[in-house]
């Protein structure tokens, strides 16, 4: 009976994460099988490889096993991290109930181990700790005691470390509990084609509907798609990823770049399929006919700036350039998150960013203690310096449980909005953005910023102090 749970467990996640199944039979021997848990486990491997999905797939599939997940550079003190880790596990959450405020602090490492010993013990926990590196700027002594849980507290609780880098690069000092070590490998070509070959029901329907929204059904519209039904085959999309992976492996193995770029030029290579001037079987005037393209997204591979040059952000043109501007996906969630650390106070962060927050109940003392001139608004006072360290909290914070590494690419995206002047230092001597000592100011105006929110589906308004 064991076995065929663990099967039916297993069978069910793979059809979600292909070319995963022999990672997740090793988390199942570790998570599933109702012994006691590993004090630790370090799940490692190259961004987007699936180890943090895989992982919480798995632990909600389970039984009796209640997880909490949280990336460490979200928590970047160990009062975030403590009280996160702990209120969540307990089931607390902030809320307008609670004043945003848990009714007890947690700020030291005693404090914290006492509120785990407080835990259901007829439970098992496991803490989840997304780009776990960033532990060892922490407290020196944080990463040891998170080795040693069970031991200290007396629970059947286990640590998952995911990070990109091998365990030895931390330094750990002997002495310790031999740590579980599980390395998940890069995707091969036959993975990744398998990967996108799955999208295809979702391609299909995708396009599906803006051809019917398009075209308004009318009777010439008719026969475009009955085409669509005719020459949109799985086969024919499993032809078109062979080609697409032909130009674009050997300069990218990022799963999440890959699956969108490939939908983007699909698109393209099938518009002439789909209004009858290029035959769906024909597939050398297909590539000739996309090969620029394809050429053109690998040349702005995880940039796709737009060709057009951009100004310095000034006054009237801000809503203009924000038309004509082409970020990447996260790099307009960086920049949303860049306006809100200018124009928010710190101390704000944890009322308008942490998990479960909830919303605030307008009092109407607050609404008139709130009510404020159009001058004295933050909107209207000019950005605030903010630390890199902030702006990335932030940013993990809004992707609202999208899974992205804190990878150079993103940094660098980063250091591309500072070149578009979208970001700008906050002085001449400030250091620098891969070491996260820089301190930025963001330049755009609201107006631009809500242009951007609405190309990614983000109310901007809804995190600002200045309307809450």
């Amino acid at each position: 009976m064991a076995a065929t749970e663990r099967n039916n467990v297993i069978e069910e996640i793979t059809r979600q994460y292909p070319c995963r199944k022999s990672i997740l039979r090793k988390l199942y021997q570790y998570y599933g099988t109702g012994d006691p848990l590993p004090a630790a486990l370090y799940l490692y491997g190259h961004a987007a490889t699936g180890k943090s999905s895989l992982l919480e797939a798995l632990l909600s599939q389970l039984s009796g096993i209640k997880h909490v997940t949280l990336n460490t550079i979200a928590a970047y003190t160990n009062k975030l991290f403590f009280e996160t880790i702990a209120f969540e596990l307990q089931g607390i959450s902030l809320s307008s109930h609670n004043g945003y405020s848990y009714e007890r602090k947690i700020e030291y490492m005693k404090d914290f181990l006492d509120e785990l010993r407080q835990l259901d013990r007829s439970l098992a926990y496991v803490i989840v700790l997304e780009n776990a590196e960033r532990l060892r700027d922490m407290d020196y002594n944080l990463l040891p005691m998170l080795l040693q849980l069970p031991e200290a507290t007396g629970q059947n609780i286990s640590v998952a470390l995911l990070s990109s880098l091998p365990f030895e690069k931390y330094y750990v000092k002997t002495g310790f509990p031999p740590i579980v070590k599980l390395f998940v490998p890069e995707y091969s070509r036959n993975d990744m084609q398998q990967i996108l070959v799955n999208d295809f029901e979702k391609v299909k329907h995708q396009i599906k509907l803006d051809t019917q929204e398009r075209l308004q059904l009318s009777e010439a519209n008719d026969e475009q798609l009955l085409r669509l039904e005719r020459t949109l085959t799985k086969e024919f999309y499993e032809s078109y990823v062979s080609i697409f992976l032909s130009t674009f492996w050997k300069v990218c193995r990022d799963i999440s770049e890959l699956r969108l770029v490939a939908v983007q030029c699909f698109t393209r290579y099938y518009a002439p399929v789909l209004d009858g001037s290029i035959e769906a079987h024909d597939a050398m005037k297909l590539w000739r006919n996309i090969v620029k393209v394809m050429k053109s997204a690998l040349s702005t591979l995880y940039m796709r700036l737009g060709t057009n040059s951009l100004d310095p952000v000034d006054g009237v043109d801000q809503l203009r350039q924000a038309q004509r501007l082409e970020l990447p996906y996260y790099a307009k969630y960086l920049l949303i998150a860049a306006y809100l650390a200018s124009h928010n106070p710190a101390k704000e962060d944890k009322r308008l960013f942490v998990k479960n927050h909830g919303k605030q109940r307008k009092r109407m003392q607050t609404v008139n203690a709130r009510a404020k001139v159009s001058e004295k608004m933050a909107t209207q006072l000019g950005p605030k310096p903010f630390t890199v360290d902030r702006l990335l909290a932030i940013f993990y914070s809004i992707l609202e449980g999208q899974q992205v590494g804190l990878t150079c690419n993103l940094l660098a995206q980063i250091a591309t909005l500072v070149h578009l002047k979208l970001l700008a230092y906050a002085s001449v001597s400030d250091g620098s953005i891969l070491e996260g000592s820089a301190r930025l100011q963001c330049t755009v105006g609201l107006d631009f910023i809500l242009h951007i929110g609405r190309m990614v589906g983000f109310n901007v308004r809804q995190y600002l102090c200045d309307f809450l």
